[in-house]
């Protein structure tokens, strides 16, 4: 089991985890459809096992944090499914806003942050969250590596491919 996955697990846990956009839509995608995943623009990196493992990282939280900037690119990404899974994505968005802590940090606080010209608004939001209270999951290899010279506990998807394997 990687260790690094083990050891924030332990340290996070409790507290909670702020899902990036891409693999937030992942969760989406694969709960209306799994087979879809590798047919879907935004998710077609991913392969169906890979839904069951999030899946499967998530039962190991207790909450689970968002932001509206998180909730409006992953609204945007399933505007891009055709019907009648659009539909559908929707409806499981809705379903799983219900189970979500969402938090507000006004944009323009997070425009202040440094690297906002570099991330965007909904990097820089996930940042300023997540700032000694929670755990990012995210795929951007460059914002990830942004996140650890912040000193920001964050673990790549990839990671969790490894922790799953033993």
């Amino acid at each position: 089991m990687n260790t690094y996955v083990n050891y924030v697990l332990s340290q996070y846990r409790s507290q909670g985890i702020i899902i990036d956009s891409n693999i937030f839509i992942l969760w989406v995608v694969g709960t209306v459809n799994p087979k879809r995943i590798s047919q879907f623009k935004r998710t077609k990196i991913f392969f169906p096992e890979d839904y069951t493992l999030l899946l499967k990282f998530m039962s190991e939280f207790s909450s689970f944090i968002t932001m509206p900037s998180i909730l409006t690119e992953v609204n945007g990404f399933i505007n891009q499914i055709a019907e009648p899974e659009k539909t559908l994505a929707l409806n499981v968005l809705a379903q799983i806003i219900n189970r979500l802590t969402e938090i507000y940090i006004k944009s323009q606080q997070i425009s202040q942050v440094q690297s906002c010209n570099k991330f965007g608004l909904t990097d820089c939001g996930i940042l300023e969250a997540c700032l000694n209270r929670y755990l990012v999951l995210t795929n951007d290899l460059r914002f990830l590596d942004y996140l650890k010279k912040q000193s920001i506990d964050a673990i790549n998807f990839q990671d969790l491919r490894e922790w799953d394997s033993k």
